[in-house]
């Protein structure tokens, strides 16, 4: 998909790590017991497996979103179908061959696990299918908010990772530093097409030219080009339509009144790369609001952490968040019901870069599914209440006397 060759050995170490997860998880799906009011009688709640699990993945990350989903829903049980992205049909067809292989070893039925090439009429043939109890869909907020209508129409469930619009503040007291080099990881890595890319940066009045000005300077620096060469750092877009969606929202950027600090053009070469880009602009602007999948970067300033938090959920998104500072209190501040409304909530780290042992995934219209660690296998299965009389009277719950 066009990320250089140490994150697509990244991607790949994710899903075996996420193999590792599941196989430790599968001795883990443990129910509750709960006290019964009624004498003589237990309660407890039993896990099943949903059946099948529809699975629909993003270019960006074409076999380690597959691993956070086939992982789990295996384990718990289901047979998975999975669509990749029509514009990465070979890690669909690899991935796939491997798992047939771990299959047909294990003399289990190949059909447990079964993929699919093509493009938005698979997907929406996935969405509509009542066979198919949960579809997990990762994607844009557009083509997610469709997904999820044909899904709920049949009373089916719905697991959304979709758009991110990610803000890292930068407070008066951060270790600058460390700050920096976060941000440009979290920046320009994958060439800015991850959900989980650093899109708006919100700079402290007292650091923010300093601050700027090492960044500016390390983002000259980058090496842009073949990303199976050793220190390039950023690779091409990954379509034509990519390195156009560029190009208009550069424009776009321009006459709303950004001013490009450094990038802002497309590279004339053989393949789809453009500039990283900081852009500097006004908090008010639209355009800030919206998710362009690239390598931009928008550079605003702020007096207080107050405002910082009010700017950081002022988007429609709200997939992850960072906040560099030394002090307590803002970090309990920036973890708390009145900090970050996202899924992820950073500190002193960059807004990307998830480890697969917390559940992954964020709020508002990123869709609020969670994926990878935590208790998120519970979406891949159905919960039964269950209650056992073992004694010989019928005694009724809240004490009702029915004669």
């Amino acid at each position: 998909m066009g990320k250089i060759l140490a994150e697509g050995i990244g991607e790949v170490q994710e899903v075996i790590d996420m193999c590792d997860y599941a196989v430790g998880l599968s001795r883990q799906l443990n129910g509750s017991i709960v006290p019964s009011e009624r004498p003589d009688h237990m309660m407890f709640e039993v896990w099943n497996p949903l059946g099948v699990v529809g699975v629909i993945t993003a270019f960006n990350f074409p076999c380690a979103v597959l691993g956070w989903n086939a992982c789990i829903a295996l384990v718990c049980g289901n047979c998975v179908v999975w669509k990749g992205a029509p514009t990465t049909p070979l890690v669909t067809i690899a991935v796939t061959k491997l798992i047939a292989e771990v299959l047909e070893k294990n003399n289990l039925p190949s059909a447990i696990f079964t993929s699919f090439c093509g493009g938005a009429e698979i997907g929406e043939a996935i969405a509509k299918d009542t066979r198919i109890p949960l579809v997990s869909f990762t994607g844009s907020s557009k083509v997610g908010s469709k997904v999820q209508k044909f899904v709920n129409e049949r009373f089916g469930k719905c697991l959304l990772e979709l758009s991110g619009n990610n803000a890292l503040i930068v407070m008066d007291d951060a270790n600058i530093g460390l700050a920096v080099r976060s941000i440009l990881f979290a920046a320009v890595g994958t060439a800015g097409q991850r959900c989980t890319t650093c899109r708006r940066l919100y700079l402290h009045e007292s650091i923010y030219q300093s601050v700027l000005d090492q960044l500016v300077g390390l983002y000259k620096q980058v090496k842009i080009g073949d990303p199976l060469e050793k220190g390039t750092l950023v690779g091409p877009v990954h379509t034509q339509a990519s390195r156009e969606n560029f190009e208009k929202g550069i424009s776009t950027i321009k006459s709303q009144g950004g001013k490009i600090l450094t990038g802002g053009s497309v590279i004339e070469s053989d393949g789809n790369f453009v500039q990283p880009t900081i852009v500097e602009i006004s908090s008010d602007a639209s355009v800030v609001k919206e998710e362009l999948f690239g390598p931009v970067l928008y550079v605003m300033k702020i007096k207080t952490l107050e405002e910082a938090i009010e700017l950081n959920n002022s988007v429609p998104q709200g997939l992850s968040s960072s906040v560099f500072t030394s002090k307590p209190e803002t970090i309990f501040k920036w973890i708390g019901p009145h900090g970050s409304d996202c899924g992820i909530v950073n500190v002193n780290i960059p807004t990307n870069g998830a480890e697969i042992g917390g559940a992954f995934g964020g709020e508002k219209a990123t869709g609020g599914g969670r994926e990878a660690g935590s208790d998120s296998w519970k979406q891949y299965m159905r919960r039964s209440t269950c209650t056992i009389n073992y004694g010989s009277e019928l005694p009724l719950a809240q004490g009702i006397n029915f004669g």
